[in-house]
């Protein structure tokens, strides 16, 4: 069983947030905003959940076999984002070519667009947690000169309170920023490495679709 924080540690943590000032409590939301964001991102972008394997294979043995039916397309759509993209194409499936494409792209714009969901709120943390650290540092050392101001440089207390602020301040906001700036970054690849997958299947689909030689060649 995993031992609970000591409260002299928790008690620590929290006289650390207090001396940043109020800037950290927006801070620290931001914090635990990216975590869950982070979180979310990695289980619902894995590869196996977006592209799973061998789909147009089994859709063309379903196709070629005339076992496909409208209760495979709905289960098709509801079980995965490559799914969704190639049910449009199977929708449209005797229609011309052009149609089925057109189609599959309409889908595949939507599609990526939920790929993407939460993204920019990851991006926009790790752009704004720099200049909330900043914030933080300007309002400390508005502190520390007012101290200056009032009681000159004889309170020592005043004016490490002013500069114990701006740095703890400043520390926080990039402490948030670094991580998320990196995450954004790494998540926005894998998502583009998804799209360029699902690109390729959707083009498989069509091609078994139209084509005898390039259906055996894809289920194979």
């Amino acid at each position: 069983m995993q031992a609970l924080p000591e409260p002299g540690a928790v008690r620590g943590v929290f006289e650390l947030i207090k001396a940043g000032g109020w800037v950290m409590w927006p801070i620290l939301l931001a914090s635990v905003m990216a975590t869950a964001i982070v979180i979310e991102r990695f289980w619902s972008l894995q590869r196996k959940r977006v592209l799973p394997d061998q789909l147009v294979a089994e859709l063309w043995q379903s196709l070629r076999k005339g076992t496909f039916n409208d209760e495979q397309l709905e289960r098709l759509r509801a079980g995965s984002p490559l799914g969704r993209v190639l049910a449009a194409g199977l929708i449209n499936r005797r229609h011309d070519r052009q149609i089925i494409k057109e189609s599959i792209e309409e889908a595949g714009r939507l599609t990526v667009h939920e790929l993407e969901r939460y993204l920019n709120t990851l991006g926009t943390i790790a752009a704004i947690s720099p200049l909330m650290g900043l914030l933080g540092t300007v309002f400390g050392m508005i502190q520390m000169f007012g101290a200056l101001q009032t009681g000159g440089a004889g309170d020592p207390a005043q004016l490490a309170g002013g500069i114990g602020q701006a740095l703890i301040s400043t520390a926080a906001g990039l402490v948030v920023a670094i991580p998320s700036l990196y995450f954004y970054r790494h998540l926005r690849g894998h998502v583009e490495s998804l799209v360029i997958g699902m690109e390729q299947e959707s083009l498989k689909l069509v091609e078994v679709l139209h084509g005898e030689r390039e259906a055996g060649r894809t289920a194979s």
